[in-house]
């Protein structure tokens, strides 16, 4: 690392010590928040007040070392392999302790046991994670996404499979811009439910996913959308409400319609022509609309929420952002 980067300051991705603690569990909780999230670097002999290279006594360089590699290897379940070097800078030495994203999640400090031990990187912090998150941890180091899980119990209807199918074949068409390329356009059936895996088969049986179900019912209570619109800029008082709820795309147009209703709409006339234009770009509204539903967590129970104000309109879609994603990364467009 160049000295730049060393002395940016911590992150979510940097942590600084000015010596190794004596109790490996003060640096041990972002070892396994490292690796529960994007990765990171531990580096030792910086002080984190200052931003000054303080270093570590050389001689004892490769015995800090050894000691860390020590501490994850006990300590640590899953196993975590980390990068420990040395650098010399300014004519101090800091010990940098790389850990990369790992695969197997959820990591966390064994004597603590997975439910009190499991922690991931908030920002330029180590956080105990939640149930939750340690669930989305653990289908995450299976590779499997909750949508894809099957719904236990939930009755597959030949009528809601005809209705989902018909309706997708119907959206496809939507988005073609003339009658030839429509017709073009193939019916969706079961086998092609299947293939996407939105179903799934077990001998005869034909199961419903959890994508099933949100595409076809209001099954599940948190999926839905709550619009408000409010008057001023904050929520003190609303003036208009609606809950949604059912298949996710009549939730989209819905909470869609919800919003253009509530925005301002004006109108330009160029020479026989009026041209209207909401105040707002239309095009946008949807795919926020469409990013919370398509990108939220479904295992934390909020809604999808959203809000409009006198001088914005804002959209809420419950979960952290991917990978331990910062709000400043996100805005400048990692």
């Amino acid at each position: 690392m160049i000295i730049e980067d060393i002395l940016k300051g911590e992150s979510k991705n940097i942590e600084y010590k000015m010596a190794l603690p004596e109790k490996s569990d003060k640096y041990l909780k972002s070892v396994v928040a490292f690796a529960n999230t994007s990765g990171g670097k531990i580096i030792i002999g910086i002080d984190d007040k200052e931003k000054k290279i303080v270093g570590v006594d050389e001689k004892s360089v490769f015995q800090i070392m050894d000691k860390i590699a020590n501490a994850i290897s006990d300590s640590c379940e899953p196993q975590i392999i980390p990068d420990i070097t040395f650098q010399t800078i300014r004519g101090k030495c800091v010990v940098i302790v790389e850990i990369y994203p790992g695969a197997n999640r959820p990591y966390y400090i064994k004597n603590a046991g997975k439910e009190k031990g499991t922690y991931v990187r908030v920002a330029g912090t180590s956080r105990p994670a939640d149930t939750v998150k340690i669930k989305e941890l653990e289908m995450e180091g299976t590779n499997v996404s909750w949508d894809e899980l099957v719904c236990v119990g939930y009755e597959v209807t030949e009528e809601a499979v005809r209705k989902l199918c018909r309706d997708i074949t119907e959206y496809m068409k939507s988005a073609l811009p003339n009658e030839e390329e429509r017709k073009t356009v193939q019916e969706v059936t079961k086998e092609q439910l299947l293939n996407w895996k939105v179903l799934k088969q077990s001998g005869e049986e034909i199961l419903a996913t959890n994508a099933f179900v949100l595409l076809t019912s209001d099954y599940f209570r948190f999926s839905k959308i709550q619009c408000a619109l409010f008057k001023g800029n904050d929520r003190d008082i609303f003036i208009d409400k609606k809950e949604y709820s059912g298949p996710l795309y009549e939730q989209i147009e819905a909470a869609y319609q919800f919003v253009l209703r509530h925005i301002n709409l004006s109108a330009e006339i160029e020479g026989l022509v009026r041209k209207d234009a909401y105040e707002l770009p239309v095009a946008a509204i949807r795919e926020m609309i469409i990013n919370a539903i398509c990108h939220r967590n479904y295992m934390d129970n909020s809604c999808v929420q959203v809000a409009i104000y006198d001088n914005r309109v804002e959209v809420t879609s419950p979960g952290m952002l991917f990978g331990g994603l910062t709000l400043e990364e996100a805005m400048n467009g990692r």
